[in-house]
């Protein structure tokens, strides 16, 4: 378990890559955000916020941090993919030994609180709301030191990307979503773009529902992103073949999201 990069701004973490399910190699969707920050009391902290926490992502965030150590969660749909381990969080701050532990803010769509309530087969009331302090992503929140713009994209299910800045250092994370023009704001200069890759190219892929590896290069182009990383691309394809779709729309850095990578972004 490490701190944030010194010089960094804000750090990024890959918790769980896999597209649609876990794979081989990584749990689904989780990434974890650190960054420091006032304490409120006159010193300083690190601060922790997970994007999004899908099946297998809970175990995995244990070899980076203390479960107990996050500040938030930001849900980005209520897929399985993306959401279910906030079931096993759950039952993680509610009987851990040190005690019950205080709720913490849990940011998603409309209905996140009565979804999980019954993936657990909870009550709708309280349900998971002695866990979790549920608000429903409308404009931008901060936490800490982030502040964090949501950004609504096409899926089949109410979906949203992310705008997270931190003193001038600028994450972006498409989360699930079709082509939209809403990605060219969410990716405008940033230091970052985590994007997702999860159809190839060519092949008859239905709409509003993932990017190609061409289409997140253009987004990352015309957005004028200084880094591209690709993440969601289901076990079945060739993750090699997406981040070549990638280089043939975006000429700058691009790479692969692999479980354990560390992105430090400096100020």
């Amino acid at each position: 378990m490490t701190p944030p990069t010194a010089d960094a701004a804000l750090t990024l973490t890959i918790v769980g890559c896999s597209g649609s399910y876990p794979g081989p190699e990584s749990a689904a969707s989780c990434y974890l955000v650190e960054a420091d920050g006032s304490d409120g009391q006159g010193g300083r902290r690190t601060w922790r916020i997970l994007l999004d926490l899908g099946n297998g992502a809970l175990g995995a965030l244990q070899r980076y941090v203390d479960p107990l150590s996050i500040d938030a969660v930001l849900l980005s749909h209520l897929h399985a993919d993306h959401c279910i381990d906030m079931t096993s969080y759950y039952v993680l701050r509610r009987y851990h030994p040190s005690g019950h532990q205080p709720p913490i803010p849990v940011w998603g769509p409309k209905g996140t609180a009565r979804r999980l309530a019954r993936a657990y087969d909870l009550p709708r009331k309280p349900g998971m709301q002695e866990e979790f302090e549920f608000h429903q992503l409308r404009g931008g929140f901060e936490v800490g030191p982030f502040r964090i713009t949501p950004v609504e994209v096409d899926h089949p299910v109410p979906a949203y990307a992310f705008r997270i800045e931190v003193a001038g250092t600028v994450l972006a994370y498409t989360g699930d979503t079709g082509p939209t023009d809403a990605l060219l704001d969410l990716a405008r200069d940033v230091d970052l773009l985590l994007a997702e890759a999860s159809f190839r190219h060519g092949d008859d892929n239905p709409e509003s529902l993932h990017l190609t590896g061409v289409q997140a290069g253009e987004v990352a182009a015309k957005a004028g992103a200084k880094r591209l990383v690709l993440t969601h691309i289901p076990p079945w394809h060739d993750s090699a073949t997406m981040l070549a779709e990638a280089g043939t729309a975006y000429d700058g850095p691009a790479e692969l999201a692999v479980a354990g990578a560390v992105y430090p972004l400096p100020g």
